[in-house]
């Protein structure tokens, strides 16, 4: 409660205004992990289990269009790794790596895509809270420039208080978007890695 309290007097501050910037950097860090949590743990993690076994039952009974077709119902980058070595599978082994390589580049950075942002946006918000800190310091030890001497010492202390709930703020917002990368981050490795596996197995057995 009281570091909400400290925070509501941080936008009643001299550095009002950096306190409101830090709190677009937080829904800009929220919008973004929204985004890319929905795409990496449901588009294109969930059903991916359901989605290899299904193929593998159509492969065992040589049911080469049934399992092209369930493939193109399936949007996720796993799904079009798959289709690409099914469709074309009589081509050869090249064919199929120089195909299979083709869909790695386009879909790769699609599942890395802006999560670098988050830890960006973690580094800015710090930045920005010590910016507003420090001009806020300085706002401070203006204003009592002119103070009684008895009361400097109060007010000092009372503004760099204040002026501190900036890098609060800033830390607030970095800790949680820094955490964000390391988990988006850690899952998008994790696809890459897990298609990589799958689309090679599958080429191996289709070349058989």
């Amino acid at each position: 409660m009281q570091m909400l309290n400290f925070l509501l007097l941080g936008f009643q501050s001299a550095a009002s205004f950096i306190m409101w910037i830090i709190l677009l950097l937080f829904f800009a860090g929220l919008g973004l992990f929204v985004e890319r949590f929905w795409y990496l743990f449901i588009k294109c993690d969930m059903g991916s289990a359901a989605f290899m076994k299904g193929i593998s039952n159509y492969l065992k009974a040589g049911d080469y269009d049934r399992a092209i077709k369930y493939a193109l119902t399936m949007k996720s980058p796993l799904a079009r790794g798959v289709l690409t070595v099914l469709q074309n599978r009589t081509k050869g082994p090249k064919a199929i790596r120089k195909a299979v390589d083709e869909v790695f580049l386009t879909e790769g950075p699609k599942i890395k895509r802006n999560v670098f942002l988050l830890n960006t946006l973690a580094n800015l918000a710090t930045l920005t809270g010590l910016t507003g800190t420090i001009y806020g310091t300085m706002e401070c030890f203006d204003a009592i420039a002119n103070a009684p001497a008895a009361q400097r010492a109060q007010q000092l202390a009372s503004g760099i208080s204040i002026t501190m709930s900036a890098t609060l703020m800033g830390l607030l917002v970095a800790i949680p978007c820094i955490l964000a990368h390391g988990v988006l981050s850690g899952k998008a490795d994790k696809i890459i890695e897990d298609m990589d596996e799958k689309v090679t197995k599958l080429s191996n057995a289709v070349e058989e």
